[in-house]
């Protein structure tokens, strides 16, 4: 079928007919109004498409702030996700691609990914791992991280992924909070075509702990002594006898740290039963996947997107996922897009920063490659600006011919999209886009009071959801404290946002990254748009800093696409647009042209550092900071 052009509207943009009519959920209105208005009636219904060893009795008990999901109910992450597919006839459809920055790949079936999972499974009860025990994987993205993951879920043990690459003190902290015994570690990564020390970190960070190290090595020879095993070996030693273990819907799954701008980081727990039911649902209704696509979420097992679009959703849906190590623009920016091409890849899901990345080196590089299989990119991780969004738009999507792209907005603390743009609506270029099935979402002041449309408030949720975390790990106050901040029994997300007279959200950035020059509230997000709409700019981040007349100005940071010099008439000139653009308020006080931007691991840029450096300040946690 010729695929028709895609419609501009004067609100946004629609996505080809074939493409809507096509749709898991074509109907999103309906479906949205169920549910709220049924959400046990609407919940249950998911839930009973997995498998349960005993069925649950009650699908909500909302307890303000707790809310426990499927009571009565006992089931297994990975028995859905591996066993159901496994034991039939998706036995043999690839389950795992893992590509490597140097062309290496690796596949693993359903049916093989089982074994594996079932042998390491067996090799950590060897080790004395119980239903309960935290286990700390600390991995390079390859399919052994993944398989550590299941086979921690498989025995009902909690596993607590840290990004390969934190430091000694921000792994050992972990660690310790998490109250680990065991540490599932790799020696290596690779990046950029260079080995990335992981084991000395490890030593380092274990070192007086009461810990056992299972190696995934790579490089060197397992450090000798009675307290480290090495993976390959416990694997294949041991049968593949482990079988999923039953366990209580809310049974913790995993704890995911993820930092506050400042002082402890947080663990955040999710569970078996709800994670399992809202993350799937998910993926097959927002993005849009089939049964026999190729699935590629370009993030790290040590995220939340991670674990809930590399590793869990894809496997429960029996879909196969691609993962690669590395980077996304090495050995060139085409890699990614190589990989499309070869791989016939159908849906992914990236962040703003890895699109503005690709801005950068200009559109060449992805018409390098055939991309007509890609029909769907998903971006989420912090706002999407409008020129990134039309970039991606007509560069990656061959000007909506080809398919189309979606915004959203959640957290590590929510699991999954909770604000987005399905493929049945309209996109719209700044905007995350509307409540999702099952989300009640208002913009309020501080007061819990909700502002009218157009205005910027803080972005709250009226009630969870199956996938929302349970409880900060060892300090549940922590968890409540978030129903607590705002008046009127929400959840505060942190986050500024305004909403549109019919319902769509833009997420304007973090309530600390809002700036206030001369009494005028300006999302960062806003001005970032504005300077990466300039077409000599890839990438922008702006901070406040006290101004004694206005209360703050504008200091901004761009990064310039190929081939353009920094010059100070460029200076003026991308200030003077921004000018154009937002008016006189919004405009930059200053623009300093940089090569790079401090980010985090995951993408999201570090604001409140060059907040920090330009006022002399302590900038908080910097444990997620990338090299």
């Amino acid at each position: 079928m010729q695929i028709e052009q895609l419609l501009r509207t004067q609100a946004g943009y629609l996505a080809p007919e074939w493409e809507r009519q096509a749709a898991n959920l074509r109907d999103f209105w309906a479906e949205y109004r169920r549910s709220l208005e049924d959400p046990e009636g609407f919940w249950g219904e998911e839930a009973r498409r997995f498998s349960w060893f005993q069925p649950f009795e009650r699908v909500l008990e909302w307890k303000f702030p707790d809310h426990r999901w499927f009571l009565g109910g006992r089931t297994n992450i990975t028995y859905n996700a591996l066993d159901r597919h496994a034991k039939g006839p998706g036995r043999n459809r690839v389950a795992l691609l893992y590509l490597g920055e140097d062309g290496r790949e690796q596949k693993l079936t359903y049916g093989e990914l089982l074994d594996r999972v079932a042998r390491f499974a067996t090799a950590l009860r060897a080790l004395g791992v119980r239903e309960g025990d935290r286990v700390i994987v600390y991995m390079p993205l390859t399919p052994e991280g993944i398989i550590a993951m299941l086979a921690c879920a498989r025995i009902g043990a909690v596993h607590s992924v840290v990004y390969a690459g934190l430091g000694v003190a921000a792994l050992r902290e972990r660690i310790q909070d998490a109250g680990a015994r065991l540490v599932v570690a790799g020696d290596v990564s690779y990046r950029r075509g260079k080995p990335v020390d992981l084991e000395s970190i490890v030593l380092q960070a274990t070192q007086g702990l009461d810990v056992h190290v299972v190696w995934f090595n790579r490089s060197k020879a397992v450090p000798e002594g009675p307290h480290h095993s090495d993976f390959n070996a416990l694997l294949w030693r041991h049968k593949p006898e482990a079988e999923a273990v039953p366990l209580d819907s809310e049974h913790p799954l995993f704890i995911l740290y993820t930092s506050g701008s400042t002082g402890k980081p947080k663990g955040v727990v999710h569970v078996h039963g709800g994670y399992m039911v809202g993350v799937a649902y998910h993926l097959r209704t927002f993005f849009d996947v089939k049964e026999d696509e190729v699935f590629w979420a370009t993030s790290d097992i040590g995220w939340i997107v991670g674990h809930s679009y590399i590793v869990y959703a894809p496997l429960l849906l029996g879909v196969t996922s691609v993962l690669r190590e590395g980077a996304p623009d090495y050995p060139d920016p085409s890699a990614l897009w190589g990989a499309v091409e070869r791989y016939r890849v159908n849906v992914i899901f990236t962040a703003p920063t890895a699109v503005r990345m690709f801005m950068k080196y200009g559109p060449e590089w992805p018409a390098r490659h055939d991309l007509s299989s890609l029909r769907l990119l998903a971006v989420a991780g912090e706002p999407l600006n409008p020129e990134a969004w039309r970039w991606a738009y007509t560069h990656l999507m061959d000007e909506g011919r080809r398919g189309f792209v979606v915004d959203n907005w959640w957290q590590t603390e929510l699991g999954g999209p909770t604000l987005g743009t399905p493929v049945t609506l309209e996109a719209r270029p700044g905007f995350a886009g509307v409540p999702l099935p099952g989300v009640e979402a208002k913009v309020v002041d501080a007061e819990g009071k909700e502002v009218p449309p157009g205005k910027g408030g803080l972005l709250v949720l009226r009630r969870p959801f199956p996938h929302m975390m349970r409880t900060i790990w060892g300090d549940h106050g922590r968890y409540v404290r978030y129903w607590e901040e705002v008046p009127g029994g929400v959840y505060a997300a942190g986050d500024v946002a305004s909403r549109s007279e019919d319902g769509y959200f833009t997420v304007l950035g973090r309530a600390d990254d809002v700036l206030n020059v001369a009494g005028h509230r300006i999302g960062t997000a806003e001005v970032e748009s504005a300077l990466v709409s300039h077409p000599a700019v890839a990438e922008a981040a702006v901070i406040g800093v006290p101004d004694p007349i206005k209360g703050e100005r504008i200091q901004a940071f761009a990064v310039l696409r190929a081939g353009w010099a920094k010059t100070p008439a460029l200076q003026q000139e991308v200030v003077q647009h921004v000018r154009q653009q937002l008016g006189p308020i919004a405009t930059p006080g200053e623009l300093v042209f940089v090569d790079k931007l401090p980010k985090t691991r995951s993408g999201k840029i570090l604001r409140r550092l060059l907040r920090a450096q330009a006022l002399g300040q302590d900038p908080g946690d910097l444990s997620t900071l990338e090299e």
